[in-house]
């Protein structure tokens, strides 16, 4: 049959991404305990096309990642399954992103009941060059409570949920894990957030949060010195959005840093 990708394109424009997203398969996860969690991911994958090829072929990203699903290698081994990616496209360069939930079992800070808390995650590879790079990133709910308005009211202050998204990318020989950078985010927060309160669990957080106010940039500012004394760690960004409870818009703060 007649191969329309391979055919030759005269426009002269090579494409720097092309591929599929929102393809859905299972992902291994390889928790901090040694166990592993089996979650629904979203794929994102594509690969640099040349100016002189019509298109790439779409089918061959969807049996690569069947493929590598199979061996049970996927979560553990983006790079490998990149590799395959671009060398069965004759790319130059690729991107494999997994975008998933991945559930915690966190207990209550008073009564100590345990319930699984979601948090968004991703993992990332990429390869250009001949360089690969890994980028892991979460997405942790938390609640801070403003120092304005504690300090200039009688009685009480505005809180809210806000959200710390944050991405990280370090050496492949390296880990971080899922469990560790989270928790390492909610410290920096006024209180993290949990699945199940009961009501002497509910007067901790509303006290601790009192006791704790921040703004977005208190927030981000923790975050980031976190980020540059972790030894591992060599580029991060850092976004803290706050759903205000007072106004109808949110309040915001970012952070990109690579280290020297």
């Amino acid at each position: 049959m007649k191969d329309i990708q391979n055919l030759k394109d005269n426009r002269n424009v090579d494409i720097q991404k092309v591929g599929i997203k929102h393809l859905e398969l299972p992902l291994i996860i390889q928790r901090k305990n040694n166990s592993n969690q089996v979650v629904c991911a979203k794929a994102r994958v594509n690969v640099s096309l040349p100016r002189d090829y019509k298109g790439t072929h779409m089918s061959r990203f969807v049996e690569v990642l069947t493929e590598w699903q199979h061996k049970n290698l996927l979560g553990v081994d983006i790079k490998g399954c990149l590799e395959t990616i671009i060398k069965r496209l004759d790319a130059i360069s690729g991107e494999l992103e997994f975008r998933f939930t991945y559930f915690i079992d966190k207990k209550s800070p008073v009564t100590g009941i345990s319930a699984p808390m979601s948090y968004d995650c991703l993992f990332e590879g990429r390869i250009e060059n001949g360089n690969y790079k890994f980028i892991l990133g979460v997405v942790v709910p938390v609640t801070t409570l403003c120092p304005c308005s504690k300090e200039i009211s009688d009685n009480g202050a505005h809180n809210q949920r806000a959200f710390i998204k944050v991405k990280v990318s370090y050496d492949e020989n390296e880990q971080v894990w899922l469990e560790d950078l989270i928790d390492m985010i909610e410290g920096c927060s006024s209180c993290p957030v949990y699945p199940l309160l009961k009501r002497e669990d509910e007067k901790f957080v509303t006290e601790k949060a009192w006791d704790n106010p921040k703004f977005v940039e208190d927030v981000l500012r923790d975050v980031v010195v976190k980020l540059r004394n972790h030894p591992i760690i060599e580029e991060f960004e850092v976004e803290c959005e706050a759903f205000e409870s007072i106004h109808n818009h949110s309040a915001w703060a970012f952070q990109h840093e690579i280290k020297d």
